[in-house]
């Protein structure tokens, strides 16, 4: 299990970093479904990998991260609909 939890670390990391990427490069937009989707799902992976090892500071950003980011998915979703 140990590395299981390293391993979504890992991925949520690589993921909240390509989000950024794409984001500062112009590729996607702030407010894009998939920015946002990428935000929930990398901070749901850091809330288990910070929670597995007890960084409580890191699991509570990671939870507010992931409000932020269903805040929105809601927000574009009652706008397109």
């Amino acid at each position: 299990m140990p590395i299981a939890i390293e391993i979504i670390g890992w991925a949520a990391a690589l993921l909240i970093l390509a989000s950024y990427l794409l984001v500062s490069s112009g590729r996607l937009s702030g407010q894009s479904p998939t920015f946002q989707w990428m935000n929930v799902i990398g901070a749901a992976g850091f809330i288990l990998n910070s929670g597995w090892h007890g960084a409580l500071p890191s699991a509570v950003l990671n939870i507010a991260w992931a409000g932020i980011g269903i805040f929105t998915l809601v927000r574009l979703a009652r706008a397109s609909g």
